[in-house]
């Protein structure tokens, strides 16, 4: 325990900075949320904590699943669909504390978000720097639908989970990067993202030391990955050629440098990453094969619970339908442009990871998040939200704003934060969540 705590105090410190202003653009979001509430005689706090989502998570919290509605046209709306870690600590903070149900899930989402805020800036200062960490964050905070994250939702408690098993898996942790992968497939659906980063981390390592062996006998592979050649193997190092090797290593690290990232493989013994990767599936593997045992329909009987909310994977093509339809009249053309113009910017942000190298499992759990949110068939208004999770599309933004100098990029945050301030508390007072 004081090996932990004499770890923790300093990367606490590190991430200070980012944690005050995550805390300052929660607070201005929240602060905004109340005035705009209180004009229009409304409870800001019943907006957070008992309307959509978090009333079906207190309803599992407090009467356990099996809950439904249903609609005039024939729709089942099944509690099923909702994964149980939040109403778990929903039931277990309310059975400790005098909070309510409700209470306790907007006290678990608050603690959550800053957990979060706290592994988002863990895995950027780990590839690009404290700088971009801080800037990473800020953006986090910062999206238009950011006031999600101060909900009794699940959203916060998930990036949370996700961020720190990739941050686990980027320093070679893979039992700790394998539980938390377990716990985030217990939260929602999209944990299938965490589970395939570590998956795909682990096939990768398997890939390398294979590599690595086949070559042990022929030249040494450096963590880097530059090569020098093996004393072992009865080469004579001659000044001439442990010049060039350290001049080698030199440009290396000034590459590194100069690009302000660094090459992130995860390390570890096979068994260590054996365990990891057996250990990521569990969570969700375990709550669909219950619900397909609840249902009496089998392993997909998960995926008929979420046909009664008619939601499903379709590919994209419902959603290319619906953005399509926005151009059959002026006023709604305009908002398909800003879904097409949204769209793009996504996917260019991709890209971008791509092309700056960003370390595979970050590019995976992007990736696999990207995908399931564009590609539901159904609640189009709620893809910003689905992919806020995937807070590593923000990284190039991260490192261009923390390449600025820190008046501009403070100005910039300020305008970006007050301007998703008044969007949030808008939302929330209008159509909202789902």
């Amino acid at each position: 325990m004081t090996d932990l705590g004499t770890r923790t105090e300093p990367a606490l410190r590190r991430a200070a900075p980012a944690l005050l202003g995550y805390a300052a653009v929660r607070a201005l979001g929240l602060i905004t949320l109340a005035l705009w509430s209180a004009a229009r005689d409304k409870s800001a706090y019943t907006l957070l904590t008992a309307r959509w989502d978090a009333l079906w998570y207190t309803r599992v919290a407090d009467l356990g699943y099996g809950y439904e509605v249903r609609l005039p046209n024939g729709d089942v709306h099944s509690n099923l669909a909702f994964f149980p870690l939040l109403p778990w600590l929903e039931r277990l903070l309310s059975a400790v504390t005098p909070l309510s149900y409700a209470d306790a899930g907007f006290a678990v989402s608050l603690l959550a978000s800053l957990f979060a805020a706290w592994g988002v800036f863990a895995v950027t200062d780990h590839v690009y720097g404290r700088r971009a960490g801080v800037c990473a964050v800020l953006l986090w905070a910062v999206l238009p639908v950011g006031i999600v994250q101060s909900m009794a939702y699940s959203e916060s408690l998930f990036t949370a989970l996700a961020a720190w098993s990739l941050y686990a898996l980027l320093t070679g942790r893979w039992l700790t990067a394998g539980l938390l992968a377990s716990l985030a497939g217990l939260t929602r659906p999209v944990g299938l993202a965490v589970v395939a980063a570590v998956w795909a981390a682990g096939i990768a390592a398997f890939l390398r030391d294979r590599r690595d062996r086949a070559t042990s006998g022929s030249e040494r592979v450096t963590p880097t990955g530059s090569t020098t050649p093996p004393r072992a193997a009865g080469v004579i190092l001659t000044p001439t050629v442990r010049a060039a090797g350290i001049a080698a290593s030199v440009r290396d690290r000034r590459h590194r440098a100069r690009s302000g990232s660094q090459r992130v493989t995860p390390t570890g013994s096979t068994a260590a990453q054996a365990a990891g990767m057996a250990l990521a599936p569990l969570g969700a593997a375990a709550y669909v094969l219950w619900v397909g045992h609840r249902t009496g329909k089998g392993p997909l009987g998960y995926l008929d619970v979420q046909a009664g909310w008619r939601n499903g994977f379709d590919g994209g093509y419902a959603f290319a339908r619906f953005v399509a339809d926005k151009f059959t009249s002026f006023p709604s053309a305009l908002a398909g442009v800003g879904l097409v113009v949204g769209v793009g910017l996504v996917g260019w942000l991709y890209v971008t990871c791509v092309r700056q190298g960003q370390p595979l499992p970050l590019l995976v759990y992007a990736g696999v998040v990207t995908a399931l949110a564009l590609c539901a068939s159904s609640y189009f208004g709620s893809k910003p939200r689905l992919l806020m999770p995937a807070f590593p599309l923000l990284l190039p933004l991260a490192l261009a704003l923390a390449r600025s100098r820190t008046r501009r990029s403070a100005w910039v945050i300020a305008v970006i934060a007050t301007a998703s301030a008044l969007y949030g508390a808008f939302w929330l007072n209008g159509s909202g969540p789902p």
